[in-house]
């Protein structure tokens, strides 16, 4: 199990999507969705099948977010510089994390400090 840890804090269980079926999967067909998803060599997401809206972020190769939006269904977040990475949760999961730009996301082995 990995742990997602926000700014120093563990704050979700995080799936991490590193193959090319795990990213084509995404939160696709799911009965419960993941606290969050975190998909390796990505920099950009759609929600093309989706039915509810996620918290996106864009992140740099150590973990800072350079971008954070929502995505509604069939919408679309676009590549950005210098991202390598992209986080995904369910809508009003950043907030309550405090996930924002600047911040910096960590994926940590549970058991282990971040």
């Amino acid at each position: 199990m990995t742990r997602l840890w926000v700014d120093g804090r563990d704050v979700a269980e995080v799936t991490v999507a590193s193959t090319w079926g795990a990213r084509a999967r995404g939160m696709l067909w799911r009965r419960r969705l993941p606290e969050a998803m975190w998909f390796v060599r990505e920099s950009s997401v759609h929600g093309v099948g989706m039915t509810v809206p996620l918290d996106v972020a864009q992140l740099a190769a150590d973990g800072s977010v350079l971008a954070v939006h929502v995505l509604r269904p069939f919408g679309l977040v676009a590549p950005r510089p210098g991202a390598v990475d992209v986080l995904e949760a369910p809508a009003g999961s950043f907030a309550r994390w405090g996930l924002a730009v600047g911040g910096v996301a960590q994926r940590v082995p549970a058991g282990t400090a971040g």
